[in-house]
């Protein structure tokens, strides 16, 4: 299989690069700014094998069309693209009262209309082959969250671009599905989450932790998987079992 990961130089999309890796796929994945980051997720990918492909590209989901440069850059790379994981995003936190305009339209540009930029471009050869998964990277805020209304929104959004895509293409042999974490240990959660929500999570999560990157991506390489291949339109709550916070 031949995996396009967006946001792949750290956390979530980090870990789902290097263990796509592990399984033998090929992978060509984008950072932002970070070159250095993504050098260092190259060079531990081939420490887990050297027979498969891994590329790193720059790019800022938020531009059109530098997301149907990169399309064209994984096709010619690797000669086609099976799955697709949306996953690169970003946080502004604030109250809703006093975010800004720019707080609001950079998270859902690069969150959600990001996230359908980078379908978009790759749909015609995933139709082409009459075959592909895509999963989307959401989050427990889809249900709202206090101080992430542009991050709720924008996470909410992709379950339903999600179910759509899975409407329209299903009968194509493309799947769509999504998996929403709770906490997970990552740098922008370690940046951007409160101590309450912190606090607040391990007290009340059954799990009575943080979960882990690894743990989120084993559900997309399920989903990527032949074996989920009548799994469509799904979100799938990766949170331990608590699946609210204020």
């Amino acid at each position: 299989m031949k995996f396009a990961i967006t946001g792949g130089s750290r956390g979530i999309g980090a870990a789902t690069v290097l263990a796509a890796v592990d399984r033998g796929h090929d992978v060509v994945f984008t950072y932002r700014s970070n070159r250095e980051a993504a050098d260092q997720i190259i060079e531990r990918a081939k420490l887990i094998r050297e027979d498969v492909l891994i590329s790193a590209y720059e790019l800022d989901v938020k531009r059109s069309d530098k997301v149907e440069a990169f399309a064209s850059f994984a096709a010619e790379k690797m000669g086609g693209v099976d799955v697709v994981v949306p996953n690169a995003g970003i946080n502004r936190n604030n109250l809703a009262m006093s975010m800004s305009d720019e707080e609001w339209q950079d998270v859902i540009d690069t969150n959600l209309s990001g996230a359908f930029y980078v379908v978009r471009a790759f749909l015609p050869e995933l139709l082409a082959q009459r075959f592909g998964r895509i999963i989307f990277v959401s989050s427990l805020s889809r249900n709202g969250l206090s101080g992430q209304a542009n991050y709720a929104a924008s996470k909410a959004g992709l379950v339903g671009l999600a179910r759509t895509i899975a409407k329209e293409y299903g009968h194509k042999g493309i799947t769509s599905n999504v998996v929403a974490p709770g906490l997970i240990e990552t740098d922008m959660t370690r940046e951007n989450m409160s101590d309450t929500h912190h606090g607040y999570w391990e007290e009340y999560s059954p799990s009575k932790r943080m979960g882990l990157p690894e743990e989120v991506v084993s559900a997309i390489l399920f989903f990527s998987s032949e074996e989920a291949s009548f799994i469509n339109g799904t979100c799938l709550p990766i949170t331990a079992g608590l699946d609210w916070v204020p």
